[in-house]
């Protein structure tokens, strides 16, 4: 008896047919000497995160019903990059394999998917520093602004009052909600004359 599969089929709105799917996997199956444990058809966007059908080849995976899910290409199977890395790690597991007819399976995909996943990371990291400099060079500041305490600098009046009157500065850091070394700063800089 060969491995258990699940196949999955999908499609991404209602006028689409999952059968050209179906049939082709079908046929892999039997080449590949799967035996197919189920058939689970979609009408789904990809990015949607209710997706009944694979949910129910999930809880098959987990309860060892299956060793492979089969799907025409990786993309059906996942929501996104993350989504797909994720999941293909959960279902490996499980000692579950995800295969796409193209011949791709999970070894190989997480490899390749998760050197994506990075250099995503680092486009976004690169666009972040790039931004940055942009903005340095156009003269804006960057950070807090030394000397800038909009709320300390509210507060100093009742600070200094209740310091006046014995409190200690965890007692008017707690009733300002404030830090107690906030409280040390506005009365130093008081005492120093700022």
């Amino acid at each position: 008896m060969g491995q258990r599969a699940a196949i999955h089929a999908r499609v991404s709105t209602a006028d689409q047919s999952c059968e050209r799917q179906v049939a082709e996997l079908t046929a892999f199956a039997s080449r590949t000497g799967h035996e197919v444990a189920g058939i689970f058809r979609e009408t789904a966007s990809g990015t949607r995160n209710n997706r009944r059908e694979r949910g129910r080849i999930m809880e098959l995976a987990q309860a060892r019903k299956i060793d492979a899910i089969l799907v025409t290409e990786l993309s059906h199977w996942g929501r996104s990059t993350q989504d797909l890395l994720d999941t293909l790690h959960r279902l490996a597991g499980w000692k579950v394999s995800v295969i796409a007819m193209s011949g791709m399976t999970f070894g190989m995909m997480a490899t390749m998917l998760a050197g994506i996943a990075q250099f995503e990371r680092d486009l976004i990291s690169e666009r972040v520093k790039s931004g940055l400099a942009a903005a340095k060079a156009r003269g804006k500041k960057l950070g807090r602004q030394p000397g800038h305490r909009p709320k300390p600098d509210k507060l100093a009046p009742r600070v200094l009052e209740a310091v006046n009157e014995g409190q200690s500065y965890r007692r008017i850091a707690r009733d300002l909600g404030i830090s107690r070394n906030t409280v040390a700063g506005i009365v130093k800089r008081h005492r120093d004359g700022a």
